[in-house]
């Protein structure tokens, strides 16, 4: 059983035993229904897989594995991005999508949950290579995918280019019909919105941020009355300067830093970096605008040498790259890959709050260990859905053509994170459930709720 069939099984065991919930279901009604609510929630609705046929520029004919699953479709058209992964997988895929069918329910966005997968990686092909996988891929799931059946986004070794190559071809083999939000994540050229990049960064960074400066200094009195170990976590950490590492200094890692760097509510100061080639430290506090600067000349990399470090001007120390996070810090910020903390390092954490940039960077074993010594964790599902978030503005502007400034994007954005965390927080500083677990049951109370409404329980 997956973590997220684990997670669905007991909410939906909370909420079954909840009299208040669904009450027009009692008896054996009621557990048969609950019951199918765990195989409904629990498995894909569809699962599509091809190779792509692929000529390299060299002659070769190679045939790459892709995958797209998608979910569930309840609440409105499939969502989710595509990855170019050498570690990609089908089960990785269909667990990531029904991710994203929790994450949108979650934050009341009306698309369901999907997502795509193919096994290279990318730096191992050339751009011609790599225009012809995309094509290629949206020739063999054409007829899956479109603005109103399943709109695809940009995820790990994706980005705007790959959408707007992706785009063009759906719009050549669908000729007269609507191809303007087949894809979000696209350049802005191309019909994309304006902060789409770092909508996943600066959401993650705002949920943050609001937890501590709008939520549990405005809630001080109430908090330390509580006995909620999570709490006493907060307000240990609300005050004085925070340490935080991140880990990951691509578009999310870098953004959710910068934001950190700049932040005038509280007293950060970002003293660890990490890409997948080395870690940078300074106890005072490292200059992320200078990094970033770096990075963006450098193929988005970090410095890795004395040299490159003073012709930037930053001082760091370089480390190696997987000691970050096991550094003594206040925060954690993992904006990297799935599993990165996990049984055979769980024990060396040392910062008392984590928060989830990328998703499932936490393994099942690690998470329960940290809770239980009253780590706070911020999950994935409620912390990272800034990307999907104005994904949503983007299909929205791509139908109506008609477009928001940078500004409006980023405001409506951190509205509609502020909603959900106005809802969450009070609940879980409340009771003794870990944020995660409550982000689902509050997740799937809804997806329940809709599927029992619309008769899909018989």
């Amino acid at each position: 059983m997956s973590r997220q069939q684990t997670i669905i099984k007991e909410s939906l065991k909370a909420l079954m035993e909840d009299e208040s919930f669904l009450p027009d279901l009692q008896a054996q009604t009621r557990e048969q229904a609950f019951n199918s609510l765990v195989s409904l929630l629990s498995t894909p609705n569809h699962i599509h897989k091809s190779f792509l046929r692929i000529t390299l520029e060299n002659g070769t004919i190679v045939r790459i594995p892709a995958f797209r699953v998608q979910h569930s479709n309840t609440v409105g058209p499939y969502k989710g991005g595509i990855r170019f992964h050498q570690s990609v997988n089908e089960d990785e895929v269909s667990n990531l999508a029904k991710l994203m069918t929790l994450k949108n329910s979650l934050h009341e966005i009306p698309f369901g949950g999907a997502k795509g997968g193919v096994i290279i990686n990318p730096k191992e092909y050339s751009i011609k290579e790599l225009n012809l996988i995309c094509k290629k891929y949206v020739q063999y799931f054409h007829d899956v995918i479109g603005p109103d059946k399943d709109i695809p986004a940009p995820d790990v070794g994706t980005g705007e280019r790959e959408m707007d190559w992706m785009m063009g071809e759906y719009k050549t083999t669908h000729p007269g019909k609507q191809y303007r939000n087949s894809f979000t994540g696209k350049s802005i050229v191309n019909g994309g919105s304006l902060g789409r990049r770092e909508a996943t960064g600066k959401g993650v960074y705002f949920t943050y941020r609001y937890m501590m400066h709008n939520f549990v200094k405005e809630n001080k009195k109430w908090l330390k009355d509580t006995e909620n170990r999570f709490a006493h976590t907060a307000l240990d950490h609300v005050d004085g300067k925070t340490k935080i590492a991140v880990q990951g200094f691509g578009n999310l890692g870098s953004v959710a830093a910068l934001e950190a760097y700049q932040c005038d509510y509280l007293q950060n100061k970002v003293v660890a970096v990490s890409d997948h080639n080395v870690m940078l430290y300074h106890e005072e506090g490292l200059d992320i605008p200078a990094l970033i600067n770096f990075a963006q000349e450098h193929d988005g990399e970090l410095p890795t040498s004395e040299e490159q470090l003073r012709d930037y001007d930053v001082r760091a120390e370089i480390k190696e790259r997987d000691d970050l996070l096991e550094l003594d810090v206040d925060v954690l910020l993992l904006a990297a890959l799935e599993d990165q903390i996990h049984e055979d390092n769980m024990k060396e954490i040392k910062a008392k709050i984590i928060i989830e940039g990328a998703n499932g960077p936490i393994t099942e074993e690690a998470d329960k260990d940290l809770a239980d010594k009253g780590v706070l964790i911020i999950p994935d599902i409620l912390a990272n859905a800034g990307g999907v978030i104005v994904s949503y503005y983007e299909w929205i502007q791509g139908r109506e053509t008609q477009f928001m400034t940078e500004d409006e994007v980023f405001d409506r954005l951190f509205d509609k994170l502020k909603e959900t965390m106005d809802t969450i927080l009070p609940q879980f500083f409340g009771d003794p459930f870990p944020l995660r677990q409550n982000c689902y049951i509050h997740s799937v109370m809804k997806l329940s709720t809709i599927m029992y409404r619309q008769g899909k329980l018989y």
